[in-house]
This record gives C-alpha cells, sequence and structure tokens, in this order.
C-alpha cells in the first residue's frame, strides 16, 4: 500500500534552518529533502518511516518548504504559479506518487477545497486521514477527511460528537535520534522549558500563567518565539484607548452627537473595529527570561542538556496527557516535570517516571527536592526513558495507524 505524508514545517524552523546552511538551496531535491528530513522537525519522518516496516510504501512532503519544492518542480518539468506554488506543487508530488492512503499532517493550510479537487484529480486516493491536536478556525476541513486522528482525546470525543470518524492516537519518540545528539553531554541548565506560548483562546494561557510564577521562584531557562509590542505599537494602544475615553466622557456629558460627529476623530474612532490591546504579547518578564527557540535536533539536545524539563499542555486538552514532549523529553533521557492529568498513569508512573505538579507551588516545590538529590533525579529520568522507548516509540504507534487505515479501507461500501 503506497502511503504519503502531506506536511507544513513551522515557517520560523524553515527560515532559520536555511539560514544557517545557504548553500543548500542550490541543491537537488533529494539533497535538501534529506538535510531536512534528519534535522528531526516536528514527526519529520517518522510516522512514515515506522509505516515502511510494516510494508508501506511511503513519502514524505514538506510541502512549504519553498527551495526544496521549487527544486522538485524544476526537476520534474512541473510549472507552477508563482502566488500558488505551494499547492501547485504538492498537488504534482501527489500526483505522481499515486497514493493510496494521504495523510494529512495539517489542518488550516490544506483546505477542503484543496482536498476535493485533489480527490478529483488523483483517483488512486482510497483514503484521507488527517492529524488535528490544537484549536482550529475551520472545521470544515474535517469532512474532507475519512479519518480525524487526534493526540488530545477531548477533541476525539468532540470530533465523534459532530459526526466525524476519529480516532485518538498519542505522540511517540523515535529512538534514532539518539543517535544523532551527545547522549553522555553533561546537562548545563538546571531547569528549562522549550516550547510556544501563545496568548490565545484554548492555547496558552495557563501556559503564561505558570511560566510567570517559576520564573519568579526558579531560574527556569525558555527557549520560545515570543514578540514584545514596540514603541510604536504601544504608542498607538496608548492613543487610541485616550482617544476612546475622551469621546465616551463627552457623550457623557451630554454634548450634542451632532458636533461630536462633525469631529474627524470622532469619525475615525467610529471606522475602528476593535481597540487595540496588549493582552496578546506574553509578559515582559517571561520574554526577559527566554532564548532564541530552538528546534530539531538542537532542540533534542538541549532537552538533555537540561536537568528537569518543564512541561504544560495546551488549553484545549485540559483532562488529558497528550502533547509531543512528554515523550521528546522522557525518551531523550532527561528528568520531565509535567502537570498531573486523569490518564498520565497509563503513559508513564508520576513521581518514579516523570514528575508530576498540580500547581505551580508544587512544581517549584518538587524541581527544588530533585535538583537537590542527582541519585533520584538520574534515576528518575533512566526510568523514564526505558518507559518510552519500550511503549511510546513511533514503530509502536505505527501499528495502530495501520489497523486504522485497514479497518477503515474494510468497511467502506
Amino acid at each position: 500500500m503506497r502511503l504519503l505524508k502531506l506536511g507544513i514545517y513551522h515557517h520560523s524552523y524553515l527560515r532559520d534552518f536555511y539560514a544557517k546552511r545557504p548553500e543548500l538551496k542550490r541543491q537537488p531535491y533529494a539533497v535538501q529533502h534529506r538535510a531536512l528530513i534528519d534535522d528531526c522537525f516536528g514527526s519529520s519522518d517518522f510516522w512514515t518511516a515506522a509505516l515502511t516496516k510494516l510494508n508501506y510504501e511511503t513519502t514524505d512532503i514538506i510541502a512549504n518548504a519553498e527551495f526544496t519544492q521549487t527544486s522538485w518542480a524544476s526537476e520534474n518539468n512541473v510549472n507552477f504559479d508563482g502566488n500558488d506554488w505551494l499547492f501547485e506543487i504538492a498537488a504534482a508530488q501527489i500526483k505522481s506518487f499515486r497514493p493510496d492512503v494521504l495523510l494529512v499532517a495539517d489542518y488550516s493550510i490544506f483546505t477542503a477545497a484543496f482536498l476535493r479537487n485533489l480527490r478529483g484529480e488523483c483517483p488512486s486516493i482510497r483514503l484521507v486521514l488527517g492529524w488535528c491536536g490544537a484549536p482550529y478556525n475551520d472545521s470544515s476541513v474535517f469532512r474532507e477527511w475519512d479519518v480525524a486522528l487526534s493526540c488530545v482525546p477531548e477533541m476525539v470525543a468532540d470530533f465523534r460528537a459532530g459526526g466525524i470518524r476519529s480516532h485518538h492516537v498519542n505522540h511517540a519518540f523515535a529512538p534514532r535520534i539518539l543517535k544523532q545528539i551527545k547522549v553522555k553531554s553533561q546537562p548545563g541548565v538546571d531547569f528549562a522549558f522549550i516550547g510556544s506560548i501563545l496568548k490565545q483562546k484554548q492555547f496558552h494561557i495557563e501556559r503564561e500563567r505558570l511560566l510567570l510564577q517559576l520564573v519568579k521562584s526558579t531560574n527556569l531557562q525558555i527557549w520560545s518565539e515570543t514578540k514584545r509590542p514596540s514603541f510604536k505599537q504601544r504608542r498607538n494602544v496608548f492613543a487610541r484607548g485616550k482617544a476612546h475615553k475622551i469621546v465616551h466622557a463627552a457623550r457623557g456629558a451630554g454634548i450634542s452627537p451632532k458636533l461630536l460627529n462633525a469631529l474627524p476623530i470622532v469619525r475615525k474612532i467610529a471606522g475602528w473595529k476593535s481597540l487595540p490591546t496588549l493582552e496578546q504579547y506574553v509578559d515582559k518578564r517571561i520574554v526577559r527570561r527566554t532564548h532564541a527557540p530552538l528546534f530539531g535536533i538542537e532542540m533534542f539536545q538541549q532537552l538533555l542538556d537540561s536537568r528537569v524539563v518543564f512541561n504544560n499542555h495546551i488549553d484545549i486538552s485540559p483532562v488529558s496527557a497528550s502533547n509531543m514532549r512528554l515523550f521528546e523529553t522522557t525518551g531523550v533521557g532527561a528528568c520531565l516535570m509535567t502537570d498531573w492529568r486523569e490518564n498520565l498513569s497509563e503513559l508513564f508512573e508520576p513521581d518514579k517516571e516523570v514528575l508530576t505538579y498540580r500547581s505551580a507551588e508544587e512544581c517549584v516545590e518538587k524541581v527544588n527536592y530533585i535538583l537537590e538529590h542527582e541519585d533520584e533525579r538520574r534515576e528518575l529520568a533512566a526510568a523514564g526513558q526505558r518507559r518510552a522507548l519500550r511503549e511510546h516509540t513511533f514503530d509502536n504507534r505505527a501499528a495502530r495507524i495501520d489497523e486504522i487505515i485497514r479497518s477503515t479501507l474494510n468497511s467502506a461500501p
């Protein structure tokens, strides 16, 4: 059976990847693609490599890697519109490979319309699987997936309630990463967090709150892509807010609406859709403790080079342990401190294989303790790694994916 994984990489990662390897842009497609895969960003080719062992013929597309993709188009005499290259090249690659199964590792770029058109142009596709583990704005794409996969049980329940066939599949770890990092290096950071901080509904509101408490009480070091408002943006927020208050006060003082509406500033305010705020920006006290984001092999190395790694789940997963960091951190052999979740004991034994916390205060207390007891820290990290390598690899998960694929195809009318 032929399976193609269609993926999108974080734009910051691709920018940094090529900035460090400028000569790679001029290399053939196969060279660029191999370099990206070998850097182990996100799920890399971990799913397809594992499925290959189950007799699937597979390939991965990194659809928004522009230099890689345009190299493929040039080598295969594929013409494309410069404004629509991502979709046109990806569609050409899919039609060229002729997959039976399309695994879409993206839920925002590849829309319902794109998938409908693709199925019409590529009749080999018998099954479309999609992965979603984070909040979304447009649910229409899920109707074009035959099966929605998610690491978040709460999302699986929501999908099923909406009439969408869905299955829960956990993230995993790829043991080959251990051959690409310095496994005997000594930790140089006591307490680390590597990940996103998005101040948006259902994303990381709780995470920011916890991180703020931790930077006050510990020497937590953070690697993340955070932004602070520029002076111009702060000035704009202040000026607009002030103008709005003045006009509001004038109306309250009984000044004629006709007179007020004749003023240019009032007409301008009426045209504002909303007042800008600074609430979407991460607290500056966190930003001061933050280093540039790390991706791929560099991220895995820093996980291992940290005595304790902090983890906190996305807000859309309030009940279940579900994120990648659970398996990435334990897989490399680092000591994980994660928020307690109802199902965590199904994955790791709390406080034996991973440390757990239910509050910032408990997290601080346990971090301080474990940093003062090195032998216990090492044993806990080793126990977590043993569990990850025994039960939470992509080879383990591939069997589940294979079961879902075959049962869905067998049940098709």
